[in-house]
C-alpha cells in the first residue's frame, strides 16, 4: 500500500467505484434488488467518507469530521428509506 494519503484515498476511492459498477451490472433476481441498491449506496456513502476525510482534509480535524459524517450517514439512511418505501407497501 502506497505511503502517500491521497493516492491511498484515490485507490479506495477506484475499488469502491469499481465495486459499485459491478453491482450495478450483475443481473440480479428481482427479489434482491432492493439489497442491490443498498448495497451501492452503502459504497456511495464509503466514497463520500473517503473524500471528506482525505480530500478535504478532514482528517486532521475529527469534530468537524465526526460531524459531517453523522449528518451524511442520517442523509444516506433517509434516502434508503425513500429507496424502500414503495417495497413496504
Amino acid at each position: 500500500m502506497p505511503a502517500d494519503p491521497l493516492l491511498r484515498a484515490w485507490l479506495w476511492l477506484i475499488g469502491l467505484s469499481l465495486g459499485s459498477t459491478a453491482v450495478s451490472l450483475w443481473h440480479w433476481p428481482q427479489s434482491f434488488a432492493a439489497l442491490a441498491g443498498a448495497v451501492i449506496l452503502v459504497l456511495a456513502w464509503l466514497k463520500a467518507r473517503v473524500i471528506l476525510a482525505r480530500y478535504l482534509g478532514l482528517s486532521a480535524a475529527p469534530f468537524w469530521r465526526r460531524g459531517f459524517e453523522i449528518s451524511l450517514a442520517l442523509f444516506c439512511l433517509l434516502l434508503l428509506g425513500l429507496y424502500l418505501a414503495p417495497l413496504a407497501v
